[in-house]
């Protein structure tokens, strides 16, 4: 495992126009100049959380997804990016992994967020997807999702943990901001795990305002950095991976987690 360089994109999403969430997009992905493994969009960063999907979503082969692996390969990076799907007669709150090498990982949202339609129009996951970067593992969550710890809870077996990286895409209110950094911070310490939330900034089609507070955490529960309130932000972090080991090492808390399994409802 080396050391994992993360950039964050705090933006704000235009209202179910994907060609102008992509033009935007691309200026902003033309202004990371620095070399990066990973880089997080927030949750349905190309339409914004309109749970319309007759508007809103696409195939696997359309113009958001097509755009996402171009990048990947300019970039020499992986993105996560969460976006609407139609797969064949079922819609999924879906995130997709893409590899500069052409292959992807899926991870469809697994809670459904019950205040608004997205529980009764969309199909939930059925499975946690780890995905491996730079010897990293990296367990996606999408923004309601990081409300349910046994959901988000890491394992550990013979000295090895289930997962290294919390990586959660939102578009998390304002209104419910503190919530956000506080479950941040709490899934890292209760995991041993560094966490990294990004989040959308600006006004919906609701009018609901989001103000970002994109922020990574380290596994002691230390905010390694918070970005500013309601502004475009383009941040890249190193994660340590001897920082992990040592702590890790020291307060080996993880020899005392409870086993237990996930009994997923269909």
């Amino acid at each position: 495992m080396q050391d994992l360089r993360v950039t964050l994109i705090q933006a704000n999403l235009f209202w179910e126009e994907r060609e102008k969430n992509l033009e935007h997009f691309k200026q902003l992905f033309d202004q990371i100049r620095e070399q990066t493994d990973l880089i997080l969009l927030p949750e349905t960063f190309n339409t914004g959380f309109s749970i319309n999907p007759s508007a809103c979503a696409e195939t696997m082969d359309g113009p958001s997804i097509k755009f996402l692996r171009t990048k990947a390969v300019e970039k020499n990076a992986v993105i996560m990016a969460s976006l609407f799907i139609k797969d064949g007669d079922r819609y999924y709150n879906r995130v997709i992994c893409t590899f500069p090498d052409g292959h992807e990982e899926i991870y469809d949202k697994r809670h459904l967020f019950r205040l608004s339609e997205e529980y009764k129009i969309f199909e939930n996951g059925k499975k946690r997807v780890i995905v491996e970067v730079k010897g990293w593992k990296i367990l996606s969550v999408t923004c309601y999702d990081l409300r349910f710890p046994v959901w988000c809870k890491n394992t550990w077996q013979d000295g090895v943990y289930g997962y290294d990286l919390l990586v959660c895409l939102a578009n998390w209110p304002a209104s419910r901001s503190h919530v956000w950094k506080t479950l941040l911070v709490a899934r890292a310490i209760e995991n041993q795990v560094y966490a990294a939330g990004v989040n959308r900034i600006g006004n919906d089609g609701f009018g609901t305002w989001h103000s970002g507070d994109t922020m990574t955490v380290d596994a002691k529960g230390k905010v390694q950095h918070a970005a500013s309130e309601g502004i475009e932000e383009i941040t890249t972090v190193m994660f340590s991976a001897l920082d992990l080991k040592l702590f890790r090492d020291s307060f080996t808390v993880g020899m005392d987690w409870d086993h237990f399994t996930i009994d997923v409802k269909k």
